[in-house]
């Protein structure tokens, strides 16, 4: 998630991979495989890491994962934990960096007690851990890391749904719940996020049997000026416009700018919308929605409400956010998992009964497909009176 940090730091992180990867067969076996690596019975505690971001600039997400795998561990716990025996959460900071995330990484897999990860936050660091997963037989779980070029399936696995499906949900979203016809497209070529959602929206439209009226872009997911594109979209007809930006360009330039043309149909975007920036009157947001993993709003999954009281009552009445549902689910996947491969399990076991798993938890209902991503249900918000607000949750398609 804020796939910015991921767009910048891929090409390090491969690179930081590959340097490990060459250095552990130079430097003899660093990695714990599951051969070697203890089973469940060995130990009296069973030992989760974690690898998250808990400083730097994306502190706060890194912070919100942990709170939530606290909370899922302190529940567990408090239940008898898993055939008697207590979760134990060992947590590295990996200051949001790809060297740091490998090298904390490699640290936990070295310990035969540690089970699994947890991690990591973003999606660069996630890309670099994603081959020493492998390497080291470790199943990790990533509660939002959701760029299409991570590569899961192996041993790594994650809790959400990647960025191009968030086009195909607004697709079947426009088609089957707003019921419009005609729909264009707006996306930056230069940003890996914008691009692959908008390109994927556009194939699962025409998929649907929506009439693509306008296929627009920008140089880049940064500008300020948008209008000449939002005047063909207007000119075009279209009734609803996918613009897969970041808040930062969708709330004070490209909705706005969408209205002073005169085009008054829906906008849509993806999860990047989250902390949408309003500027000037509220009522030029409405009929603006976006995709997110999550919403305390949601009335459809019980285990929402649960969760948020659970939450609160543990955090001085704080209010728990995506990354936290994220997280706090991870660590259920994990427990569903450990269940599955039995009190004598290794590394390997607990691998295969994640691999394909079907999971019902805050963040929606989900069968993990051949690549390790969930396809899921997903929350739409609607702004109203410039709040987002619950609108519906979408299902996958079956």
């Amino acid at each position: 998630m804020k796939r910015k940090f991921a767009g910048k730091a891929a090409a390090l992180g491969m690179a930081a991979a590959m340097m490990l990867s060459l250095t552990a067969c130079s430097g003899g076996n660093m990695y714990a495989t599951s051969e070697d690596s203890m089973k469940l019975s060995d130990n009296d505690v069973i030992t989760l890491g974690s690898v998250t971001t808990n400083s730097g600039a994306a502190a706060a997400y890194g912070e919100a994962e942990v709170s939530g795998f606290k909370l899922a561990v302190s529940e567990i716990n408090a239940a008898g934990g898993i055939f008697g025996k207590k979760i134990e959460l060992k947590s590295m900071d990996d200051k949001g960096d790809v060297i740091e995330a490998s090298n904390a990484f490699n640290r936990l897999a070295g310990e035969k007690k540690v089970i699994g990860i947890l991690g990591p936050t973003i999606s660069s660091t996630t890309g670099a851990v994603a081959p020493l997963a492998d390497q080291n037989q470790l199943p990790s779980i990533a509660p939002a890391a959701t760029s299409d070029s991570i590569e899961t399936g192996g041993y790594l696995f994650r809790t959400c749904f990647k960025d191009s499906y968030q086009g195909e949900i607004a697709a079947k979203f426009a088609a089957e719940e707003l019921k419009v016809k005609k729909v264009a497209v707006l996306y930056g070529t230069g940003d890996p996020y914008s691009s692959g959602v908008g390109k994927a929206f556009v194939n699962a439209a025409k998929k649907a049997g929506l009439d693509v009226v306008a296929e627009e872009n920008s140089s880049s997911a940064d500008d300020t000026e948008y209008s000449s594109q939002l005047q063909k979209v207007q000119a075009a007809g279209a009734e609803f416009l996918y613009a897969p930006y970041y808040y930062s360009a969708a709330g004070p330039y490209i909705i706005p700018q969408a209205r002073s043309v005169g085009y008054d149909g829906y906008i849509m975007g993806p999860d990047g919308y989250d902390g949408l920036q309003i500027t000037g009157a509220k009522s030029r947001y409405n009929k603006v929605l976006y995709t997110t993993h999550y919403s305390p709003d949601d009335t459809s999954n019980k285990k929402v409400q649960k969760f948020i009281k659970s939450y609160r009552k543990a955090n001085n009445n704080a209010m728990p956010n995506t990354f936290t549902a994220l997280g706090y689910d991870s660590v259920y996947m994990f427990k569903q998992a450990i269940e599955k491969a039995g009190p004598n399990a290794s590394r390997a076991d607990i691998r295969k009964a994640i691999s394909g798993m079907s999971f019902s938890g805050v963040t929606g209902k989900f069968t993990l497909d051949s690549h390790g991503s969930p396809k899921k249900s997903v929350i739409v918000l609607e702004m109203k009176n410039g709040e987002p607000t619950y609108r519906s949750t979408i299902e996958p398609a079956k």
